[in-house]
């Protein structure tokens, strides 16, 4: 099964690496930075109240271990929403450093731009990436569960074919580690939405019911479905299995930390022809 795999102190999407030498695309862990309890220790987010300064000697050691420089990575202030942004040139640079400079209101993130690092941040969301071989398109989305019912991940495929001229059969797509259905309990009325989502009554693949008169939700699963039904191939999705709660002394988890936690960065980039 194609899948994410461990390099280092993160997580790779090893096979769109084999295909491009010059695409750079994963997901960190929390494991070999410098913040104190509770963000410990590779904390990425500025906006968990941590310090900046220990923020920014993370950012700065991590784009010494991918090598992509600190100055060419782009970042958004995320809103659990389905706005999507296209990154330019002048972009480059926005929210690597401090928060104050991302770029607003944004959960999707693409570009055509080589040698900018597009990242996203996460304790538990799903990570959606995005990449056109042919086109040299990438994009990042952040899909709560908000995010995933409003279908942030078939817009960007919808946005590429129409503005991009992209062909759908071209998209390739990565689900990262998340929080699994084995921790995710949520109540009817995100079912519900759920349910809208999917145009469909009832789909026992995405959620089943538990105990507690409540629902075990698949995040991941679920927006795995979406993108089919917008039209990607099945052999060009690539799904962790990963569980960021189960997983702990990997992953900051905002529901097992108790909303006091660090954040995962996702990260992709297209590095130009030297």
């Amino acid at each position: 099964m194609k899948t994410f795999k461990q390099t280092g102190k993160h997580l790779v999407i090893e096979d769109w690496q084999k295909e491009d030498s010059f695409i750079t695309a994963g997901f960190t862990m929390r494991a070999g930075g410098y913040s104190p309890m509770p963000f410990n220790s590779l904390n990425m987010g500025f906006h968990v109240k941590d310090n900046p300064r220990y923020v920014q000697d993370n950012r700065k050691t991590f784009a010494d271990e991918i090598n992509f420089p600190i100055q060419n990575w782009v970042g958004s202030k995320q809103v659990h929403g389905t706005k999507i942004v296209e990154v330019t040139e002048e972009n480059r640079g926005r929210g690597s450093l401090d928060f104050e400079t991302a770029i607003p209101d944004a959960d999707g993130l693409y570009t055509k731009v080589e040698n900018v690092l597009l990242t996203s941040l996460y304790a538990d969301c799903v990570p959606l990436y995005f990449y056109s071989p042919k086109n040299n398109l990438i994009g990042l989305a952040h899909a709560g569960w908000r995010g995933t019912v409003g279908k942030i991940g078939p817009k960007m495929v919808e946005l590429w074919c129409e503005k991009e001229n992209e062909d759908i059969h071209e998209i390739k797509a990565a689900i990262g580690p998340a929080i699994g259905e084995c921790c995710y309990e949520v109540d009817e009325k995100v079912i519900r939405e759920v349910k809208a989502a999917l145009n469909k009554k009832e789909d026992p693949d995405v959620f089943t019911a538990n105990k507690n008169d409540r629902y075990q939700l698949n995040l991941q699963r679920l927006n795995e479905i979406l993108l089919l039904q917008a039209g990607v191939l099945p052999e060009n999705i690539i799904v962790s299995q990963q569980c960021t709660s189960c997983e702990n002394s990997l992953f900051f988890s905002h529901r097992k930390d108790n909303g006091k936690t660090g954040r995962m960065m996702s990260f992709i980039g297209r590095k130009g022809v030297k």
